[in-house]
């Protein structure tokens, strides 16, 4: 399994700095979110950009990009100029977004119509990405050049629309906020409605949140778990189903669960300690190594 970790977006850490610490790690993956408002937060396509220029081998990938808050020839323009920048390391995590948060208002997009332009977009990239002339919204025909090789897309959500995007569109399911029961029971859903339309069954991934530290702390998952529920507007329980926490081995322990159920890219979102929870992640990828 490729195990990754969000890179910190805020400011804290200085984002070359930290993934350059992460390659070092051996961590496989780095991840961003894609926000415009709401706190103190980088440009998502920009911090990727720093990443691929300082590093030469871990992957880079956003959880997820929202192209709904663009217009169609800019998303993927930004997608093609960092599929070159990341030489073949980048993974292209796209979703819908959830929340009725601010960013939508920043960008003038009214929420109700994120779904309809997150599959226009979807429906063109592949065309845009080969410097085909395309047709986008209102009729306008677009060529991007130069073309690119297009990267892994990786589809996010969990409702039933989205994970018929991912059998769609997916080359594999970017899930977040799913227990390893429910990841397999959707994982089948998607796995029969891409064999229906002709597609390969998409590859499993999955985001988890919570926190590590180096020594046993009673009461960190639930503390933790509160902190998800309120990020995330979820009830505490479905955040405790959700919440990774504890020490190295206890947290090797809980994804070994995602990894009897399929998942093949891991992608951890630390909730606070950004550069202790890096180094000890990469003990908890050795201890997943080891069997």
């Amino acid at each position: 399994m490729d195990l990754g970790i969000f890179l910190p977006q805020d400011g804290s850490v200085p984002v070359a700095a930290a993934a350059r610490r992460a390659e070092d790690a051996g961590l496989g993956s780095v991840w961003i979110g894609d926000h415009l408002a709401g706190g103190p937060i980088l440009d998502a396509g920009m911090v990727l950009a720093t990443a691929a220029a300082v590093t030469e081998r871990v992957r880079i990938g956003f959880g997820v990009f929202l192209p709904a808050l663009r217009p169609v020839a800019w998303a993927a323009k930004q997608v093609a100029t960092l599929s070159v920048l990341g030489e073949g390391r980048f993974d292209l995590g796209v979703g819908i977004g959830g929340i009725d948060g601010p960013d939508w208002s920043a960008a003038g997009v009214p929420f109700g119509e994120r779904a309809a332009r997150t599959d226009d977009f979807l429906e063109v990239l592949p065309a845009l990405l080969r410097a085909e002339a395309t047709t986008v919204g209102g009729g306008r025909t677009v060529t991007l050049e130069p073309a690119v090789t297009p990267p892994p897309v990786w589809v996010g959500g969990g409702a039933k629309p989205a994970l018929r995007r991912v059998a769609r569109h997916g080359d594999g399911w970017l899930a977040s906020l799913q227990p390893p029961k429910r990841l397999r029971e959707h994982s089948e859903y998607i796995a029969e409605h891409a064999q229906r339309l002709g597609r390969p069954v998409p590859r499993l991934g999955t985001v988890v949140h919570g926190a590590l530290v180096a020594r046993s702390e009673p009461g960190l998952w639930h503390r933790e778990a509160a902190k998800l529920a309120r990020r995330y507007s979820v009830e505490q329980d479905e955040a405790l189903t959700a919440t990774i926490a504890g020490t190295p081995a206890e947290v090797a322990e809980q994804l070994a669960g995602f990894i009897d159920v399929g998942v093949e890219r891991l992608a951890f979102v630390p909730h606070e300690g950004w550069t202790a929870t890096c180094d000890l992640l990469a003990e908890v990828g050795a201890l997943l190594d080891r069997g």
